[in-house]
């Protein structure tokens, strides 16, 4: 089969000066792809949502081998099978996840599937699962990322990274449940395990955090609180059902939580990607609770824990990755918990863009502006 030409959003160096609207750190550039392989699938992309994730490899927070053509959390169409791709056919709405699962590792075999070792190993060189690379400009190939690469109108990628949607949930709402609502609301019904009745602060209220803050209400949580710099996101986390906001600026931030919650939060989720943040988070949590962050500060951040009060207190720190989601499982449940009313994921978007429009739109991210920005094909 011959190989697809397509455009691409690609990062050639990292920590480029900002505004990006000026510097351009992703040059739109025509690509071509190779014929997707065993296991493999060609996918039109339809929406891909601009994620601090993606702005954490261009400014240098998360590095990844470069060149890379950007983006991870998207929804398109399935347009060529690979062979031995059974269960897709062509025609498919299809949301991408930035994480592929072998289904065999350890963890994979635990029911852990965002832990896949061979998934995290091939994220990690910016490959496909399988091995090795799809993406060529001119005769140089370039890295993928997270298995998906997904600002460029095609992408090839793993059956393993794919999830089948419904095809009456649009592009731009399907894009957001593979990264921000996996995420997001994973932490809060998979990582945390929270119950009806329990107390929730969200701290970091961007895409991520705020799709959190909407799980816990679907979980019945109550109180659930919201937190974050922005005047305008605690305004919109209102709008949701928080019950109550705080602005993180305020010295007094952690004791107006412990007071709202009679001692502190039974979870406290961060979702900022800041030490500082998480440092709040564990300070909002009462004795017994559970604090869990998915925030991904630089790689060489460190947080300080008083041991004492970890054992004294019984209290609970924990990691969370894509929501220790099981994608395959849980898309399908948000997606039916979007359709009853009870997980507006739509509230999320701040409107669309073009491709040509990245690199503005990444200020616009950084800026705290907005919350989902979307790019449509």
């Amino acid at each position: 089969m011959t190989q697809i030409r397509t455009r691409a959003a690609v990062l050639r160096a990292m920590g480029t000066a900002r505004p990006y609207a000026d510097s351009r750190p992703l040059s739109i550039e025509a690509v071509t792809l190779d014929p997707p392989g065993p296991g493999e699938v060609l996918v039109a992309i339809k929406a891909a949502g601009l994620c601090h994730s993606d702005l954490s490899v261009m400014n240098g927070d998360r590095p990844r081998p470069l060149p890379m053509a950007l983006g991870h959390e998207a929804a398109g169409v399935v347009e060529r099978l690979g062979d031995g791709v059974t269960d897709l056919a062509v025609g498919d709405h299809v949301a991408l996840v930035f994480m592929p699962s072998c289904g065999h590792c350890d963890p994979c075999a635990g029911g852990r599937p965002a832990l896949c070792e061979p998934g995290a190993a091939a994220n990690g060189k910016g490959e496909l699962l399988a091995g090795g690379k799809r993406i060529h400009h001119d005769h140089e190939t370039l890295n993928h990322h997270l298995g998906c690469s997904a600002f460029a109108d095609h992408a090839v990628v793993s059956r393993r990274s794919l999830v089948k949607i419904d095809p009456a949930l649009s592009f731009e709402e399907a894009a957001l449940f593979g990264c921000a609502v996996l995420t997001g609301v994973g932490a809060v019904v998979n990582t945390a395990g929270v119950t009806a009745g329990q107390s929730v602060v969200v701290v970091g209220l961007g895409g991520v955090g705020l799709a959190s803050v909407l799980g816990a209400l679907a979980c019945g949580a109550s109180p659930v609180i919201a937190v974050d710099l922005s005047e305008d996101k605690l305004a919109l986390a209102r709008t949701l059902g928080a019950v109550q906001t705080v602005n993180a600026a305020d010295p007094d931030a952690v004791d107006q939580v412990r007071a709202l919650t009679r001692g502190g939060a039974d979870v406290a989720i961060e979702m900022a990607g800041s030490v500082r943040a998480l440092d709040a988070a564990w300070k909002m949590t009462r004795r017994g609770g559970t604090t869990v962050t998915a925030g991904l500060p630089p790689a060489d951040a460190t947080l300080a824990v008083n041991v004492v009060s970890l054992v004294g207190e019984e209290r609970t720190l924990k990691g969370s990755y894509i929501g220790t989601c099981v994608p395959s499982r849980d898309i399908p449940r948000y997606v039916a918990l979007y359709r009853q009313g009870r997980l507006p994921v739509d509230r999320l978007m701040s409107g669309t863009i073009g491709l040509d429009d990245i690199n503005a739109g990444f200020d616009r991210l950084h800026a705290g502006e907005v919350v989902r920005l979307v790019v449509t094909f």
